[in-house]
């Protein structure tokens, strides 16, 4: 979720931040290191103990609000948030006024707490009032100079957005301008955001720009309702849009310097998303535009005031405005692709950032069809990388492009015996099964021994059925229903299934993890 919406297909982010600077030391560094952990050596005072009820106490009984970040070592988008908006002093002399906490998902108990407050993307990040009342959830792909901007409105407000939401779709007039700044800013795409139910955002997004004074909050509200209609998932109310006065009213947008570079995760995470919404293929309508967007894109794409990885987005964005209408991508713009993401990867040294550029930079020349120069990137990155197996699961989805299934597999299962963290290695093992069953459904043996593994790490690992665990485990657990739908691999099964069974029947009757642990898998 926690990316651009191009990129983050792909994607769907071990200990406190404390404990990361050990494993972390080989990869970074001096002057990485320095920057990277600005907020560990006198700068910001995160909570380390993972004693989440003790820092609300803390919050209230010192009247400050709470800051909850909830990442992942190895995940991209967070390793950009630490290169860019963690370490910049402003944001550390910000944390004096809230208590920081610092959330990985593999920390003991995290998946736990994850399900407590709803949060499960990664990276995720929610202020608090004193009272734990959730103020806000902060944008995590915007600029650090927005987000800052977020950051110093939520402080100051004495309304939570909750609050901001039910008076504006009241039609309230007493909103300030600052209300409405935080509802165009929230976190409207993550699926565990409580504001409205999930069904409602895109025409609560639709409704709330048509009430927004008008300016840049009622435009990038307008730009949400418009990207969540065009990637409604099932069962999510569609509001009826005027596609082509809609159409017009984007190209204007985008011929704006301003409102592009303001909306930058708009416009560089959703470009070929809208395209396809609303227009039809090869139509008058669609090479407008396209073209709009590809001036807007390259601007960002040439910025250097944005980040290196907003950059890239905006490379992946033209790709894929290329290939909407079944074109592959030119000689030249597979050239101009490689030149760029070379000398963005190539002027990129800080160890954080690289786990974001570097994901990005092998991302987009893929897309380019630039498969053999993403593999090498990737695997160049593998020995300074602080998180190789994210890499190495790149790898197996290049491989897979080419339809070298056992390459792929093999990277996967590579990927899956690197992975750190009880959280990271049932992702990681489930995406391994996945892979293995998509690939080489006939390997039975191949299978049984993966599932197995991930099975019986499952059973050492305490709070195990919570939240991502718990998605991935369904994710698992269909895959292999599904795989075994005619009964062809029912002696495989059946043993897993028993695996299973003897793990769930060592749970509490009283555990609410017992009955989820006996859904992972169907009975037959």
């Amino acid at each position: 979720m926690k990316t651009n919406a191009s990129f983050s297909a792909s994607l769907l982010v071990t200990l406190l931040v404390g404990t990361l600077a050990a494993p972390l030391a080989v990869a970074l560094d001096k002057t990485a290191s320095a920057s990277a952990h600005a907020g560990q050596a006198g700068g910001i005072e995160w909570r380390k103990d993972n004693n989440v009820d003790a820092a609300f106490a803390l919050a209230k009984s010192s009247n400050k609000p709470l800051f909850l970040y909830w990442g992942a070592v190895w995940c991209p988008p967070c390793n950009q948030v630490k290169a860019t908006i963690f370490n910049r002093q402003e944001f550390i002399d910000k944390s004096r006024h809230f208590i920081p906490v610092y959330l990985d998902g593999d920390s003991p108990g995290a998946q736990k707490f994850a399900a407590q407050f709803k949060v499960r993307g990664y990276p995720t990040m929610i202020l608090f009032k004193p009272d734990g009342t959730e103020i806000t959830r902060l944008p995590g792909e915007v600029d650090s100079e927005r987000y800052l901007q977020v950051l110093t409105l939520a402080l100051n407000t004495s309304a939570s957005v909750a609050d901001s939401l039910k008076l504006a779709l009241a039609g309230n007039k007493s909103l300030k301008q600052d209300d409405w700044s935080l509802l165009a800013d929230y976190s409207w795409d993550d699926p565990q955001q409580k504001l409205v139910s999930n069904k409602d955002v895109p025409v609560t997004l639709l409704r709330l720009s048509e009430l927004s004074p008008a300016g840049l909050n009622a435009t990038r509200l307008y730009l949400k309702a418009l990207f969540a209609a065009a990637n409604a998932r099932p069962g999510q109310s569609v509001p009826a849009i005027d596609k082509q006065q809609a159409t017009e009213r984007l190209i204007k947008s985008l011929a704006d310097a301003k409102v592009a570079r303001d909306n930058l995760d708009l416009v560089a995470g959703s470009a070929a998303e809208l395209t396809e919404f609303l227009t039809v293929a090869k139509s008058e309508q669609r090479t407008k535009l396209t073209a709009a967007w590809n001036v807007a894109l390259t601007k960002l794409a040439d910025d250097n005031s944005i980040s290196k990885t907003d950059r890239l987005s905006a490379i992946i964005a033209q790709i894929a405005l290329t290939k909407l209408d079944g074109a592959k991508p030119s000689a030249a713009l597979q050239k101009d692709v490689q030149k760029r993401v070379t000398q963005i990867e190539q002027g990129t040294s800080d160890a954080y950032e690289r786990q974001s550029v570097v994901s990005s930079a092998a991302y987009a020349l893929g897309n380019a069809d630039l498969l053999d120069a993403s593999d090498a990137l990737l695997k160049a990155e593998l020995k300074r990388s602080h998180s190789p197996y994210y890499f190495m699961s790149t790898l197996g989805s290049n491989a897979k492009k080419r339809g070298d299934k056992v390459g792929a597999v093999n990277w996967y299962e590579q990927a899956y015996n690197a992975a750190k963290g009880p959280a990271t290695r049932l992702q990681w093992g489930s995406n391994y099964v996945v892979g293995l069953i998509d690939l080489t459904p006939t390997d039975d043996v191949r299978i049984e021994k993966a599932v197995s593994g991930v099975f019986a790490e499952l059973a050492k690992t305490e709070n195990a059925f919570y939240e991502r665990n718990h998605a991935y485990l369904e994710k698992m657990g269909k895959k292999l229903g599904e795989w075994n739908k005619d009964g062809k691999h029912q002696a495989t099964f059946r043993k897993v299934h028993a695996q299973l069974d003897s793990i769930c029947a060592k749970l509490p009757a009283n555990d609410g993890q017992k009955a989820t642990c006996q859904t992972v898998l169907p009975k037959s």
